[in-house]
């Protein structure tokens, strides 16, 4: 169906301009019903669909900001594996300080979200100790010692809590600032795992020890390394996780 599936939110919803967003995705600023908005069209299936946009109202709800799913006059929150959403004002964080109330919004998204369940599909990092699919990760495309060190550094994180996690909070393109308040947005790596993953941030802004920021650091380039294999930058990633 791909972008005809924009006319389900209303015969006046129009796409306006393309906009940097993740790889997987083709992501537009739209008009709807006069109101600018955000289309982001990829090929996820419904339930994975369903399960991020149960995610953004659970956080709208508990007072969050995020980008909140805008429905089809009908109701659906997707339509052809295009959702919209609200458009997010502000800019990325430039400062040790917005970092640090970057820090704060994600360790609220991880109260948040204690025990929720796991994304469709998805695969936490404990998970790929022994999975070796998950979503977009296939450890059988990378060569055998890079999976055995990945596995190494997500074994560290063995028997932390879980909650969902953004993902990739660390690219500030992902943060929309304001003076009272931080967006996240991007919310296509979204899935359940240790939430330390999302605190590797510059100038290590969660404030984490030396040694949990170390764990978290390794584990975190596992992941990308992981998920993006084989282009240069995962090759890039998995030179920083330490061989046994």
């Amino acid at each position: 169906m791909g972008w005809e599936a924009l006319r389900q939110w209303g015969g006046n919803a129009n796409r306006i301009a393309p906009l940097t967003g993740g790889v997987a995705n083709d992501v537009w600023s739209v008009r709807i019903d006069g109101q600018i908005a955000v289309g982001r069209l990829g090929s996820r299936p419904d339930a994975d669909l369903a399960w991020e946009a149960s995610l953004l109202q659970h956080l709208d709800r508990e007072g969050m900001t995020v980008p909140v799913p805008i429905p089809t006059p009908d109701g659906r929150l997707f339509v052809g594996g295009l959702m919209v959403m609200t458009y997010m004002e502000g800019g990325p964080p430039q400062t040790p300080s917005a970092w640090r109330r970057v820090a704060d919004t994600l360790r609220e998204l991880h109260r948040l979200t204690k025990d929720w369940p796991q994304r469709p599909g998805w695969k936490s990092s404990s998970d790929l100790l022994h999975a070796e699919t998950g979503t977009r990760i296939d450890l059988t495309a990378m060569p055998p010692e890079g999976v055995a060190r990945c596995r190494a550094a997500w074994a560290r994180l063995l028997g932390h809590q879980t909650c969902a996690v953004h993902g990739n909070p660390a690219n500030p393109g992902n943060i929309r600032m304001t003076a009272d308040r931080v967006a996240l947005i991007d919310w296509d790596e979204a899935h359940v795992d240790v939430p330390d993953l999302d605190l590797v941030l510059p100038n290590n802004a969660a404030d984490l020890d030396h040694g949990a920021y170390d764990i978290a650091a390794q584990a975190s380039a596992a992941w990308d390394a992981a998920v993006c294999w084989n282009d240069d930058y995962s090759i890039k990633r998995l030179a920083k996780v330490r061989a046994l």
